[in-house]
């Protein structure tokens, strides 16, 4: 019996269909002009085979028109070094959709059901696509096809994505079962490194039994690291090229502490400030990029808000300026209720400039400041503090412990672990098709 549900669990690689779904239309219309090819040739001729998988054919033009769709949804910039990496994925993305195919015919025979997405299943999808980049179906394919994409592309695509993704979800999704035992080692794991500084990442990890050894992997992250920094959006890289869980999602991991990723990912990470991108780090099997969007202190960090209020002094001021300073910023202190009315209060002082500080590691502050953090309650505002720069007083707005905030849930937990296992399984399984396949690529 068919079912008609759609699946878009996060486990799934992605690949074009979850690019395309967050892609703006802007993008699609402004993504670099694949390199020229010719159209589909009436008959085929033995060049235009590009590979065989068990005795199927993948043309030159299906290779091409894979291409043409990479690369306009990933934002990596077609050059003479970077046509061989959409070249390889656009090969292996094929290879591996033909190969699900014939896992699924062979076990709709088998076990006499349906498992290929109808017509209309896929036709939904592209209509969910169409409307999330605010286009009807037949712009969002004019604009496909302006781009040199035949529609037919995408609903080959769609249709190995669909027909898998329900397949592998409910072959091992509904077996697959997450016990306290697992949930419980995890918030352990968790506790036990709230200490240490929390980091906030997105990934693309490069499969290197995928793409044919940890050597193409390491160039191809080289390579993709290259257009990141040269303005390619990560979210878009991780959906067409990350074999990770979290490609569907963009990449996007969420907040993790030491232990949760591979050490020499963690041994990375300890090394970068927000907003940075990794060089390709290595692991057992295969290649990650990072992306570290934010970091924060552990759970045995004090953290403190502060404003401040200050009158510029050089070092070299006088004693009767300096005392002159201090006792207009005593008056100021007596005046100021608490942190809100720091900065209008000081606005009526002539020479005095307010300021909020921010948030910050008590250890990590001045000295001076560093005493007054530490002693003050939350609203008491310090006595006047000497410093290189001139004389401040300071505002405690707010104290707390690092890590208390954005906690993952027991249910959170779970779905992560889920969403990590079924991966794995699916991963597995395409290898053994792989292994199992007669492969021959021209």
């Amino acid at each position: 019996m068919r079912t008609s549900a759609k699946v878009t669990g996060h486990w799934a690689r992605g690949a074009a269909l979850a690019a395309v779904v967050g892609l703006a239309p802007a993008a699609l219309a402004q993504a670099p002009a694949a390199p020229p090819v010719a159209e589909k040739p009436a008959a085929l001729a033995p060049a235009s085979v590009a590979a065989i998988v068990n005795d199927e054919i993948i043309s030159t033009y299906d290779l091409s028109q894979r291409m043409r769709l990479l690369i306009a949804t990933s934002g990596v910039q077609p050059t003479e070094q970077t046509l061989p990496q959409f070249q390889r994925e656009a090969l292996i993305s094929l290879v591996d959709e033909r190969l699900q195919l014939h896992e699924l015919k062979r076990v709709e025979k088998e076990q006499k059901m349906d498992l290929i997405a109808t017509d209309d299943e896929v036709s939904d999808e592209i209509a969910d696509m169409a409307k999330q980049n605010r286009m009807t179906p037949q712009q969002f394919s004019a604009q496909m096809s302006a781009q040199g994409i035949g529609i037919e592309t995408l609903r080959q695509q769609l249709r190995a994505q669909i027909s898998w993704q329900r397949w592998i979800r409910g072959r091992y999704g509904s077996r697959l079962r997450i016990g306290d035992d697992q949930v419980n080692a995890q918030l352990q794991r968790i506790q036990a490194s709230a200490s240490k500084p929390q980091f906030q990442i997105s990934e693309v990890f490069l499969d290197a039994n995928r793409v044919g050894g940890m050597e193409t992997a390491i160039s191809g992250a080289t390579q993709l690291i290259d257009q990141l920094q040269k303005g390619a959006p990560f979210q878009a890289v991780a959906r067409q090229f990350s074999g990770s869980a979290s490609a569907a999602s963009g990449g996007a991991v969420g907040w993790i502490s030491p232990g949760e990723m591979p050490p020499e990912v963690d041994a990375a990470l300890e090394q970068m400030r927000p907003g940075q991108l990794s060089k390709p780090i290595q692991v057992r099997d295969g290649v990650y990029i990072i992306l570290l969007q934010d970091k924060r202190a552990g759970a045995s960090a004090a953290l403190v808000s502060l404003k401040q209020a200050a009158i510029a002094l050089p070092p070299s001021a006088s004693a009767a300026d300096l005392d002159s300073a201090r006792k207009k910023l005593l008056t100021l202190k007596t005046q100021i209720k608490g942190c809100a009315d720091l900065e209008g209060q000081a606005a009526k002082v002539p020479g005095v400039v307010a300021g909020d500080l921010g948030e910050a590691e008590i250890k990590d502050l001045a000295p001076a400041f560093r005493d007054a953090a530490q002693t003050l309650q939350v609203g008491q505002i310090s006595d006047p503090i000497r410093t290189s720069a001139g004389l401040h007083i300071l505002g405690v707005c707010g104290k707390r412990a690092g890590g208390d905030d954005d906690s993952l849930s027991r249910e959170q937990i779970e779905n992560r672990l889920f969403s990590q296992q079924l991966s794995m399984i699916a991963r597995r399984y395409m290898r053994d098709l792989r292994n199992s396949a007669t492969i021959e690529t021209r």
